[in-house]
């Protein structure tokens, strides 16, 4: 797009949510329409019944709101309607923020030296003063010319993986390294709680998602907005693996949603005829060296109640000030975030050149339009060939992610130790091995060094195969011993109970593993065949026991 968009006011966006509801509300059988409001209704009493007092004032107020549609079930299909729509235009509301150029402008001159002040401020006072530099700490790679001439006149949706709520400012702030246009993007109600960071996001381009809605109509005004935004050209960012990664893995599957939304945007346009229709997708892969969730995240994931606690609300985040102690600590080291943009896809799943054109599997240039239309050009609606599609975008979306991962220090220690540990208990599972205690869970360093140079020998020929990225690794950091060290002094930087640690009591003969995080960091390199490369321990029994 030669010029950007212009910004939608919160009424223009609230009246073209309502019209699009009134689009699908209109072929619907009253009975079908009777269950959409039922189904809220029971979800949001159920979800008002679980709130703790004093509850909120907006809590408050959307209470009253569903209470008045409980009652228009007792009515007419005009007064179910009324109250639908009356439902969709609070929603709409809620979710829309409006953009600011003129904060942006203003962020961005300030933002090389406000990102840490922005991420640790619990208030606007301590949003002055300081200084700090995000260019040395947060790494961005990727063919980023080639992405930056291509949202000149293409929409692009930005589907990166997603393991820490400080994913969106740091994307946020990634963009603007990058050289991009603005993206909007949805966050979650608990990234507002911090009034610096709310007043920002909210004029960069978040949109709010209260993802305790769990009902049909909430997903389905989420996106209608999805496909409003991208419609009206504004290139847009959502997580398509939907939550946070309770593993710390690299998501091997995603949901298909919003991803369905960019197809129907792409499609609309073509239809209506409008300047600049098409939409590409851009994968980016975030990369941490210490992630402030992990402990919570990692519980979930091996408790198996990911799919009932899908939004946790009492994790590390939801205290400010744990916030600004991560974020100081953590962006304080070289390279301890890297997000790398991958190769840009067509909603097909195909790549494309640097004038956009969709690639077939030789390389040849195809028309991606002819999958969609009759032969004379109009869009040929089916929406199971575009479920077909969007899953085959999906899966390609999953292997950039992988083939873009970059290892760190941390992520190549703890796999090392984790491997060691199974080796060490072949008998116990997962669940037995996370419970370890005392000299159980320590490992000979001698293990850790040479399993530590076997893996790096195994990333580096998964790298010459591009199935991962190289190592990252400082320019000191040479030998297994280095990284070792290295990763240790970043594990011992913020968790209470480090991932690894010497222990004390053997001087440096011994590492001391936290089986749970370990774990967390050493999933970051699953999926790679990579687990044969880190032999048994060979060490004699007595450095991991009392003799």
């Amino acid at each position: 797009m030669s010029s950007a968009p212009r910004r939608a006011t919160t009424d223009e966006i609230v009246d073209a949510l309502r019209r699009r509801a009134a689009d699908r509300f209109g072929p619907l059988s009253e009975a079908h329409l009777r269950e959409l409001l039922a189904n809220c209704v029971y979800l949001e009493r159920k979800r008002f019944s679980a709130l703790k007092p004093p509850v909120p004032e907006l809590d408050a107020a959307e209470r009253a709101a569903v209470e008045a549609a409980a009652r228009a079930l007792r009515g007419t299909r005009s007064e179910v309607e009324d109250a639908l729509f009356s439902l969709v235009q609070r929603y709409a509301a809620e979710v829309h923020n409006e953009f600011s150029d003129r904060t942006y402008r203003f962020a961005t001159r300030l933002l090389p030296g406000m990102l840490t002040r922005l991420l640790t401020a619990t208030g606007p006072r301590e949003l002055l003063g300081g200084d700090f530099d995000p260019a040395s700490h947060l790494v961005v790679q990727g063919p980023l010319d080639r992405i930056r001439t291509l949202s000149e006149n293409h929409t692009l949706v930005l589907a990166p993986t997603h393991l820490s709520n400080l994913d969106s400012p740091l994307l946020g702030y990634g963009i603007y390294q990058a050289g991009l246009p603005p993206f909007i993007y949805g966050a979650g109600l608990n990234l507002f709680t911090s009034p610096a960071m709310a007043f920002f996001m909210s004029r960069l381009g978040a949109y709010t998602v209260d993802r305790r809605k769990k009902h049909a109509l909430y997903k389905s005004v989420l996106k209608d907005y999805s496909v409003e935004a991208i419609g009206r050209g504004r290139h847009s960012l959502f997580f398509p693996g939907g939550t946070r990664s309770r593993s710390g893995r690299i998501e091997s599957s995603v949901k298909k949603g919003l991803l369905g939304t960019a197809i129907l945007a792409w499609q609309e346009g073509l239809r209506l005829g409008r300047p600049h229709p098409e939409v590409l997708v851009v994968p980016c892969t975030l990369s941490y060296a210490l992630v402030l969730e992990a402990s919570t995240l990692i519980e979930d994931a091996l408790k198996d109640v990911g799919k009932s606690r899908y939004i946790i609300t009492d994790d590390e985040f939801s205290e400010p000030r744990t916030i600004a102690r991560f974020a100081r600590r953590v962006l304080d080291l070289d390279a301890s975030v890297v997000l790398r943009f991958g190769a840009p896809l067509d909603l097909l799943g195909n790549p494309v050149d640097a004038e956009g054109r969709s690639l077939d599997v030789d390389g040849t240039p195809i028309d991606r339009q002819r999958y969609v239309c009759t032969p004379d050009g109009q869009v040929r609606p089916d929406p199971q060939r575009d479920r077909i599609y969007t899953q085959r975008l999906a899966d390609r979306i999953v292997e950039a992610w992988h083939c873009d991962n970059i290892p760190l220090s941390t992520h190549i220690a703890a796999f090392v130790a984790w491997q060691l540990i199974r080796a060490r208990h072949p008998d116990l599972d997962t669940w037995q091995l996370v419970f370890l205690e005392g000299h159980e869970r320590l490992v000979p360093r001698t293990d850790m060094l040479s399993g530590i140079d076997r893996l790096m020998e195994a990333l580096r020929a998964a790298a010459s195969e591009e199935r991962i990225q190289p190592p990252m690794l400082p320019a000191e950091v040479i030998d297994a011993a280095a990284i070792l060290d290295h990763a240790i002094d970043r594990f011992e930087r913020f968790h209470s109970e480090p991932t690894l640690s010497n222990a004390r009591d053997r001087g440096a003969r011994a590492v001391t593993v936290a089986p749970k995080l370990c774990l967390y960091y050493a999933n970051r390199l699953v999926n790679y065949d990579l687990e044969a490369a880190v032999a048994a321990p060979t060490s004699e029994p007595s450095i991991g026991r009392n003799a």
